[in-house]
């Protein structure tokens, strides 16, 4: 507690025991009491006015205020009547702090033992130093790190087609929004990543689940989908999808291209796993062929570190001026700082080397927990993905994900429930696992207090 606290609390306790119509000392003596300056003095008894300890009377001085007329706790119900009932947004759950002692299987964010943190304190270091570095940037970013997102995504492209912004997320939420009008419908995996179906939800926006399998999403449905809901966009994750780990087969990028251009409508492609392949390689982007119709996500934040968050959006044709407009709305650019940051970080030599080591690193984290499971939880059925953090964990029928979640974190482990994944009613029951802020022997500890968790008999 500061001093400044410690004196508020000394005279709110002197203006209990006193009689109401007292008069304090001055500020002065004050002071000279607590050994603290006037400034600070003033500011207690201002904060004790507007609390309804005391009183200030003009050319007389402070007095201890009559406690019938205080009002020593805030009430904030009207709230409530403006605010009217709450979105379902799980996010706040998925974000929210590991209870104490608890292992974290659900984390999409990696462990401190797998970032590159005396590579990204160096690249900070000498990004600080550079001239400007506190003044803004252009709106769509520093020229150098959109050429070298463009040159990541596809060779000839041109910076000035990629966008900067804070972390995936928010280029999901704005190529989201700049593409699907309210009330209109956003087609999207089942199950998906939770991101854009709170986005949506938050706007509006209606989803139409569409199946998916160990190939990705269902083509065949897809086109019926778009049919039925004549649907401005699509949203996928191409590569190690969260949560089931599954990729598209190169035949069903091709036809989702195709559906797009025959029905116009836009793809949202979130590759936020391209860098976490273990093998290093992973079919190119739709947007490589998507001829305008695919508006593309990529990030530092899964493969670097949580906190570089930038995140590119690239796109052809006049849906990049909206994007444009859409950033402007939500923020007007990421910090110069950061992005220096992350251009000095991946242009230095070291970035290679961090590339592998990480995939090795989830590689090694993947097949351990894969071998765990099985082990320890005979009756569950998952597959095992080549790349990216996300395990999906399909439960027998007589098992309940909230429930098991729940003994979970009695028994030291967060998972998180497979219905927050789906946009509509789920199908079957699941849990949704990643090995990403887990080291081997942690995980080897999670899952066996995940098993002490599932009901015998």
């Amino acid at each position: 507690m500061s001093s400044k606290d410690l004196i508020k609390q000394h005279l709110k306790q002197s203006c209990d025991a006193g009689e109401p119509g007292t008069l304090l000392p001055s500020v002065r003596a004050l002071a000279r009491n607590f050994s603290a300056s006037p400034v600070t003095i003033t500011r207690v008894i201002s904060e004790l006015t507007a609390e309804g300890y005391v009183e200030a009377r003009p050319g007389h001085g402070t007095f201890i205020k009559a406690r019938a007329a205080r009002s020593t706790e805030r009430n904030d119900d009207w709230q409530t009547l403006v605010l009217g009932a709450p979105l379902d947004l799980p996010m706040t759950h998925l974000v929210g702090v590991t209870p104490p002692g608890c292992l974290n299987f659900a984390s999409g964010y990696m462990d401190d033992s797998a970032l590159p943190e005396r590579e990204l304190a160096r690249a900070a270091a000498r990004a600080v130093r550079k001239p400007n570095v506190w003044q803004r940037t252009p709106t769509g970013g520093l020229p150098e790190l959109r050429t070298w997102f463009a040159e990541r995504t596809l060779p000839g492209l041109d910076g000035e087609n990629v966008l900067l912004v804070h972390g995936g997320q928010a280029a999901l939420g704005i190529a989201i929004r700049a593409t699907v009008p309210r009330g209109a419908t956003l087609l999207v995996e089942s199950p998906t990543y939770l991101g854009p179906l709170v986005i949506a939800r938050a706007a509006g926006i209606q989803l139409g689940p569409v199946p998916l399998d160990e190939e990705g999403m269902r083509t065949d449905y897809l086109a019926e989908a778009l049919e039925r809901t004549r649907a401005p966009a699509i949203y996928l994750q191409p590569n190690f999808s969260n949560p089931t780990g599954a990729s598209l087969s190169v035949a069903r990028r091709q036809e989702i291209v195709r559906l797009a251009r025959r029905f116009n409508a836009f793809v949202i492609e979130d590759d936020y796993a391209r860098d976490l392949s273990y093998t290093g390689h992973v079919p190119p982007p739709l947007f490589s062929h998507g001829e305008g119709h695919v508006i593309y996500v990529r990030s530092l934040t899964k493969s670097v570190a949580p906190s570089l968050r930038v995140a590119a959006l690239c796109a052809h044709g006049p849906v990049l001026n909206r994007l444009r407009g859409a950033l402007l709305v939500d923020d007007f650019f990421v910090p110069r700082p950061l992005q220096e940051t992350a251009l000095e970080f991946v242009l230095h030599s070291s970035y290679p080397g961090h590339q592998r080591q990480l995939q090795a690193t989830f590689a090694a984290r993947m097949r351990a927990a894969c071998a765990l499971l099985r082990a320890a939880l005979p009756s569950c059925k998952l597959s095992e993905p080549s790349g990216g953090y996300s395990l999906w964990l399909r439960l027998p029928e007589h098992l309940r994900e909230d429930d098991l979640c729940a003994q979970a974190v009695h028994h030291g482990v967060t998972v998180n429930p497979g219905h927050w994944w789906f946009a509509a009613e789920p199908v079957g029951q699941h849990l949704r696992l990643s090995i990403a802020g887990l080291t081997l022997e942690s995980l080897n500890v999670a899952v066996e207090r995940l098993a002490r968790a599932i009901p015998r008999g």
